[in-house]
């Protein structure tokens, strides 16, 4: 009944899921419906997006979102605005990955049948969680127990957690079954031709002697050379792939500070101050830091003096026990220290202990069985074959109870079982009860000692007064009332001399703004407002700002504007080389009369690689180097060669081979392993590739 049970307790936070969504479900209801049957999502404007044409609906997804949100919490990561806007764009990116994937999984066929349900379950690879509930104390996977324990579950149809079993849990494994099946489909697809190794080997091994009259594009001046939108434009459409944008936004906005000032400061200097004598005095450092609101919690453990890292630690570590020292800045904080105690602890010791659980065990039958266990190794009996044979611990037992634990996982362990192998002595053997059960523990070594050092901290973080906070908005507000427009905006903020700042490529589902800060509602707002609307003010971190749209950029390809500081320069050395191929004209009949027609000198290089896009001296030059390798150029001079960085003229003066003793056979195994290895990524972005997608997400968060 026990096995049942955890399989249970494991699935109870399904259970909490299915509450907390009935009652986010009760209180959204005014919302859905509303009064006279019209709320914020009716009209069967439930749906945040669709992918395929396949709908994403609102509440659908938000559980997915909650169940993400308490698997982190679980683990102990802080659920804050960016952490939740973090995990919303991780589970619509899943939704994608999944919905494209299960149709590809549908059309291809790909199936799990029941005895390979069986076989996920029963066979030699269990689910991982599987696995550690089901082992026996052979260390072996108990499929027997397993088998009862589910066919237990099921006797119970109308119980959540066995509902949960069947509709959440085995779906699960059913569909990363599939999925695994079909990458394994695709990576199998992979194919690379032994001839084309063969050649690409072959292509790689030639070097070649180069001759070349290089005019580099900064030998024309840029105001010489003139780019127009309309230039732009036609590059863009060529090249339109390369421009696609999303839907997004920029903006001119004035911020005024409410970080604290030197007064507020000041004032919490005196407020630290005045709590010192009182904190020295008192004998419950924990309730004190309770009772005045310390950021800083009270830790009752003994830290060595190497793990000490504080500010100020060699002062602190100097005071007498009761002392206090401060107050003294610890980042953005004012703290005081108080000594509380000194004493040696070992670095490293080596234990070993037997459990009684009682999660399992009753406790009054458990702390018979622990004494007994005591008397029975006091009187000469074997602790391995006690431990092996009664021990509740399965992560020691097989090992007769051992365990090396180092002064960091002090806090990790329960306190009594941490502090009577810390803070007692080799040879120690006593019962102690811990949250777990009742041990019985002996310490078998202890070593590296060091001073260890207790402290408690009281801190508060410097932060803005409600003056600090009151001034700097009432700023804001007065200057956002002003200025209605953009006209007045740009007016007012010359005026008073206040630094306008800029923020671009804005999008609808962004959590923060570069160099601004994160604040949801703001960007909603930006997402909703028109090109010349001016917000209320924000307070965004620590400041207020007051935002003026300036641009709105609709999904699809980018403007000349938006472009042209990705591609001015680039058409403008197209036009720099056409200029430069008019100088050359007719003068290539050897490389000395290019290098009279463009003032340049003929340089050599040797040993230039087919394998390497890379001239010494030079930079990166692909065409350069293709030309190099033409067998029809050698001992005559190319035509001109507009590169990257300037215009060639080249004399191939000789191309010859090194051997390069590449197994064929290993090297094409090596790249079908590597394609197989990276084909359900590279499957995903082709599908999302021509997938259509429409994510409406703002709308709604």
């Amino acid at each position: 009944m026990s096995i049942i049970q955890s399989i249970r307790d494991k699935a109870a936070w399904l259970v909490f899921g299915v509450i907390a969504l009935s009652l986010l479900g009760f209180l959204l209801m005014d919302a859905f419906v509303g009064r006279g049957g019209r709320g914020m999502f009716s009209g069967n404007k439930t749906t945040i997006g669709s992918i395929n044409g396949n709908d994403v609906e609102y509440m659908d997804f938000q559980k997915k979102v909650k169940a993400t949100e308490d698997q982190y919490q679980s683990q102990g990561y802080p659920m804050n605005e960016q952490m939740r806007q973090n995990i919303q764009e991780q589970v619509w990116s899943q939704s994608i990955d999944e919905t494209l994937l299960d149709d590809e999984i549908d059309k291809a066929g790909v199936t799990v049948t029941p005895k390979e349900l069986d076989d996920i379950l029963f066979g030699a690879n269990p689910p991982q969680d599987f696995r550690r509930q089901f082992t026996n104390e052979k260390g072996e996977y108990d499929v027997n127990a397993a088998r009862q324990a589910i066919a237990e579950l099921r006797k119970h149809k109308n119980d959540p957690r066995a509902q949960s079993f069947e509709d959440e849990y085995l779906p699960a494994l059913l569909q990363n079954r599939l999925r695994e099946k079909y990458a394994s489909l695709i990576g199998n697809t992979t194919y690379y031709p032994k001839w084309l190794l063969e050649k690409t080997n072959t292509d790689n091994s030639q070097l070649a002697s180069i001759s070349y009259v290089a005019t580099p594009y900064s030998s024309i001046s840029d105001s010489a050379v003139k780019v127009s939108d309309d230039d732009i434009k036609s590059y863009v459409s060529k090249h339109s792939e390369e421009f696609k944008q999303e839907a997004n936004k920029s903006i001119s906005y004035v911020a005024f500070s409410a970080a604290p000032t030197s007064n507020d400061s000041a004032a919490l200097f005196t407020q630290i101050s005045n709590l010192k004598n009182e904190f020295a005095s008192t004998n419950d450092a924990s309730g004190f830091l309770v009772r005045n609101g310390s950021a800083t919690n009270y830790v009752d453990l003994y830290v060595v003096k190497s793990k000490m890292q504080m500010p100020n630690a060699d002062t602190i570590r100097s005071l007498s026990d009761g002392a206090v020292y401060g107050p003294y800045l610890d980042g953005g904080s004012y703290a005081l220290a108080k000594m509380i105690g000194k004493r040696n602890l070992p670095d490293s010791v080596k234990c070993r202990h037997i459990l009684i659980s009682t999660q399992t065990t009753p406790d009054s039958i458990a702390k018979v069985r622990i004494d007994s266990i005591a008397a029975a190794i006091k009187g000469g009996a074997n602790f391995a074959d006690l431990c092996a044979k009664y021990s509740d611990d399965p992560g020691s037992k097989e090992k007769g109870g051992e365990y090396d634990f180092n002064s960091i996982q002090f806090s990790n362990l329960a306190k009594e079982f941490a502090e009577t192998i810390f803070y007692g002595n080799t040879g120690d053997k006593k019962v102690v009860k811990t949250s777990f059960g009742y041990h019985y523990i002996e310490v078998l070594n202890q070593k590296d000692f060091e001073i260890a050092y207790k402290v408690a901290y009281l801190s508060k973080p410097i932060s803005a007064s409600t003056e600090t906070d009151n001034a700097a908005s009432g700023l804001a507000n007065q200057f956002a009332g002003e200025s209605t427009n953009a006209k007045a905006f740009d007016a007012n903020a010359d005026k008073r001399k206040y630094m306008k700042f800029n923020a671009t490529e804005i999008k609808p589902m962004d959590g923060s703004i570069q160099g601004l800060g994160s604040n949801r509602n703001l960007i909603k707002w930006i997402n909703e407002a028109k090109v010349g609307d001016v917000s209320d003010a924000f307070d965004v971190d620590d400041k207020y700002v007051v935002v003026l749209v300036t641009e709105d950029n609709k999904e699809g390809i980018a403007s000349a504007a938006k472009a042209r500081p990705q591609v001015e320069f680039i058409i403008r050395n197209q036009k720099k080389a056409e200029q430069i191929k008019a100088k050359l004209a007719g003068k290539t009949s050897s490389l000395e009369t290019a290098a009279a027609a463009v003032g340049q000198q003929v340089y050599n290089a040797d040993s230039i690689r087919f394998a390497s896009p890379f001239i010494p001296n030079v930079g990166q030059e692909q065409k350069v180097i293709g030309a190099s390798f033409n067998q029809s150029l050698k001992g005559k001079v190319s035509d001109a060669i507009a590169g990257n960085g300037g215009v060639f003229v080249i004399k191939v003066n000789n191309v010859s081979a090194e051997s390069t003793g590449i197994n064929i056979d290993q090297q094409r195994q090596a790249l079908i392993q590597r394609a197989k290895s990276e084909s359900a990524y590279r499957s995903i972005q082709v599908l999302r590739k021509a997938a259509t997608i429409k994510d409406n997400r703002a709308k709604f968060f």
